[in-house]
């Protein structure tokens, strides 16, 4: 191999690590939905996972909402004011948040709790033989320990996203109110009346897709994690990035599908 083919075959290797990665991503995934239909179906690990994704995580999803509104109007205020267009800081806040940054930050902050978390344990009890136990107690790992965290994350996403949409305009509401100069009615009004079902709806259905990205991800690098300490960390770490830029991505790809409908 020479210098000028040595960079071609280091891309085309890469590039069929990454495929194979997605397919086995895709598999897992496959019998992720697989094993959802089929009994038995454990409801305590169900609501165990409910708890730890969807009720732990609304402080951190409520406070990242709520400042991200508060410095959202700030900025569309500064920007709006170069064309005299303050007026449309309470729309636009109402807009960004439901649509875009309620969804996509919320999950970002859920993927960074959430993800971690799963992967830890899960690799955990891999490195300490518990998920082989399970399999002798003629328990299927997945249906144990893959199956109700997905499930449990894709439910309490959207409600996590709709708390946050209410405390992301809240922020701008109270930075409107007493910081720019917005009447209290003016500001509801204007948010009340450019707000349709969609642009919450749509925020909705992206909180469902970033949960089942997040738990996913968080169990597949989990019950692929390597042996020892070194091992656990490093599935943490990429159900972390992989979650997030996942997210991301996925954004995008739904927001054009929302965009073309």
């Amino acid at each position: 191999m020479n210098a000028v083919t040595r960079p071609l075959a280091h891309l085309g290797h890469a590039v069929l690590s990454g495929l194979a990665s997605l397919g086995r991503v895709s598999r897992f995934a496959g019998a992720t939905l697989q094993h959802l239909v089929r009994p038995p179906f454990y409801w305590r690990e169900f609501l165990h996972a409910c708890l730890q994704i969807g009720w732990l995580s609304l402080p951190v999803v409520g406070m990242t909402a709520l400042f991200t509104g508060g410095a959202l109007a700030l900025q569309i205020y500064a920007g709006g004011s170069r064309f005299n267009a303050e007026s449309v800081v309470p729309q636009i806040v109402a807009l960004g948040i439901t649509r875009e940054l309620g969804p996509v930050l919320g999950a970002l902050m859920v993927a960074a709790r959430v993800a971690s978390s799963i992967a830890a344990e899960i690799g955990t009890m891999k490195v300490t033989e518990q998920i082989d136990a399970l399999t002798t107690l003629s328990t299927h790992p997945m249906k144990y320990l893959t199956v109700p965290r997905v499930l449990a994350a894709t439910l309490s996403m959207p409600l996590l996203v709709a708390v946050g949409d209410a405390l992301g305009i809240f922020g701008g509401y109270l930075v409107g109110i007493n910081r720019l100069g917005f009447s209290s009615s003016t500001y509801l009004t204007n948010t009340t009346d450019f707000l349709e079902f969609w642009d919450v709806g749509s925020g909705l259905v992206k909180g469902a897709v970033f949960g089942f990205i997040v738990a996913l991800m968080g169990c597949y690098f989990g019950m692929n994690s390597g042996r020892g300490a070194q091992g656990v960390g490093g599935a943490t770490k990429k159900a972390v990035v992989s979650a997030s830029v996942l997210i991301l991505a996925s954004n995008y790809i739904l927001t054009e599908l929302f965009f073309a409908a």
